[in-house]
């Protein structure tokens, strides 16, 4: 179990680190000036690239985590309220994770109506999910 318990943490945290740059790029596409197609171009195919390489990291933590969750039995039975929240901010997170697709295809439509102040707020939620997981998992608080 234990090894599955660390491979989960390992995937989480690189999906994670996806969640938290891919952001950052739609923060500077949002800047570009209308005339920079290179730069453009260059931040659309970053960010193309890193949400496709997160979409990847996403499913063995996902899958690792129902392992743990149906296999091994964490989080079931009484006093467990804890893995119930989990499970709905894990919820938000794969949600995050779509709205990222979403956000990344008006991009490169060219139809963001968007400000990059506004990116840089987006930023922060899964610095807030992360820590909140985070927090349920280890203090167990309900």
């Amino acid at each position: 179990m234990l090894w599955i318990k660390s491979l989960h943490i390992v995937f989480v945290a690189s999906w994670f680190a996806g969640l938290f740059y891919l952001p950052r790029i739609f923060v500077n596409l949002a800047m570009v000036p209308p005339d920079s197609s290179a730069e453009r171009a260059r931040l659309l195919l970053m960010a193309r690239k890193l949400m496709r390489f997160t979409t990847i990291l996403a499913v063995p933590a996902l899958a690792l985590g129902l392992w743990l969750w149906i296999v091994y039995g964490i989080g079931w039975g009484p006093g467990n309220g804890w893995m119930h929240a989990k499970l709905f901010v894990v919820v938000l997170v794969l949600g995050y994770h779509h709205a990222c697709g979403g956000v990344l295809k008006k991009f490169e439509q060219g139809v963001n109506q968007r400000s990059h102040v506004w990116y840089r707020w987006f930023n922060e939620a899964p610095v807030i999910m992360l820590l909140v997981v985070v927090i349920l998992v280890v203090v167990k608080p309900f």
